[in-house]
């Protein structure tokens, strides 16, 4: 009875477009009044206790980073070296742009402060020499997506929290399938572009691409200090946001002096609304999950997929259809917290290590930000471009065709997740 609750107020309260973290908490607040057992102060302290971690401490700071690095003018020197290195192919700013993207995915973490901070430079540079608005927005929205992937990435903090996984190795299994998804993308819109008879912007020059490395050195020092700490253990993710910050800061005030004393107020103001809003869709999910726990949900829901079938194989494609429409229709950050219980209730009969599920499980997300309604990447890339989403939709399309097949690699070979994380101590 309180799960049929549960399930039915939350599907009607999404369905009258509800924001996500409010619905989850009424519908949670709904489902403890019904079952009378527990004061509704119990959901106070749920929500205080579920973003009570050390290691959610890095989702603000990653995503003050992001902030840091765009209003320092570190996104500008990104995006020259990016072009620097693949401007000379058909299209070349398309290239660009993906390019720019994997680079800032090693910043910021999040795939909406990725697409925004490149999107506001290149769809209106690329609208400029004659592409498509609706195709530049599309390039950029599925650029954008490789955020959450390429480390640091909130959503894999938010499934080590989750899951009691190392985020270190969690970090280091998304590279590769970034690289790959970030190859796949180029390769995509290099042909298009081609098709379509879009020029390049430069010339391939080794001496050019030298003088922009220079240039964007500084900028290029976030995600080196990121992932080589964690990856060679000299401090923990939360900590490497934390460096992240102080570096971004000294690098924007100091080094390319874009940021004053008088920008610091509205920065901290931006980060800070720009992370409550994470936040407090994790502690109503959260409320959300321990009810779950309660009524015993994701076993549940984990026995009838095992019902279906006990083939890994067909477990895992199952698994991935359910991830899919649950990233078009639910924010990443609820959509993790409600589903990860019962997926890694699967793990012993899925046959695979709970890092390369959690890479699988991102993805899928990933995926799901470059389709309506709830695609943020999307959103972001139509605010920019003034285009509908509906025209933005039908360019994303080949570009959705080849994340599809990217994660079925990732899927089912596992090497491509499992080398690089075998190289970090659990």
């Amino acid at each position: 009875m309180i799960t049929e609750i549960l399930i039915l107020t939350l599907v009607f309260l999404f369905a009258i477009n509800t924001p996500i973290a409010i619905a989850i908490g009424v519908a949670s607040a709904a489902a403890v009044l019904i079952q009378g057992d527990f004061d509704l102060m119990m959901v106070v302290q749920r929500m205080y206790g579920g973003t009570n971690s050390f290691h959610l401490m890095a989702v603000p700071l990653f995503m003050f980073t992001g902030t840091i690095m765009e209003a320092g003018g570190i996104s500008r020197r990104i995006i020259d070296f990016a072009n620097a290195l693949v401007g000379w192919l058909p299209g070349g700013l398309a290239a660009v742009t993906i390019v720019s993207a994997m680079f800032f995915a090693g910043i910021s973490g999040s795939a909406a402060a990725d697409a925004a901070a490149v999107g506001a430079i290149l769809i209106p540079a690329m609208k400029k020499s004659g592409y498509d608005s609706d195709f530049a927005a599309a390039v950029q929205a599925s650029g954008g997506s490789i955020g959450v992937i390429i480390p640091p990435s909130i959503p894999m903090i938010i499934f080590g929290f989750l899951t009691g996984t190392s985020i270190g190795r969690l970090f280091a299994a998304g590279i590769l399938p970034g690289i790959l998804i970030g190859i796949s993308l180029i390769c995509v819109a290099t042909f298009i572009s081609w098709k379509k008879g879009y020029a390049s912007t430069t010339t391939f020059s080794i001496k050019q691409t030298w003088i922009a490395f220079k240039r964007s050195l500084l900028a290029l020092g976030a995600p080196i200090i990121i992932l080589g700490g964690i990856l060679f253990g000299i401090f923990t993710a939360t900590e490497s946001a934390a460096i992240a910050v102080v570096y971004a800061l000294v690098v924007g005030m100091f080094v390319y002096q874009k940021i004053k004393i008088k920008d610091l107020f509205p920065l901290f103001v931006n980060g800070a609304i720009t992370s409550a809003i994470v936040m407090f869709i994790i502690s109503t999910a959260s409320v959300f999950s321990w009810i779950a726990a309660i009524e015993d949900i994701p076993a549940q829901l984990a026995g009838g997929l095992l019902g279906i079938s006990d083939n890994p194989v067909i477990l895992l494609l199952l698994i991935n259809v359910v991830l899919l429409i649950a990233g078009t229709f639910i924010e990443t950050t609820a959509a993790l917290i409600l589903l990860v219980p019962m997926i890694t209730a699967m793990v012993p009969s899925l046959g695979i290590d709970i890092i390369q599920l959690g890479v699988i499980v991102v993805t899928n997300l990933a995926i799901g930000m470059l389709t309506p309604p709830m695609g943020i990447c999307l959103i972001v890339s139509c605010s920019i471009s003034k285009d509908s989403i509906a025209a933005i939709s039908r360019r994303v399309l080949p570009f959705l065709g080849i994340l599809i097949v990217d994660l079925l690699i990732i899927t089912f070979y596992s090497p491509i997740t499992m080398w690089m994380a075998n190289l970090v101590a659990k």
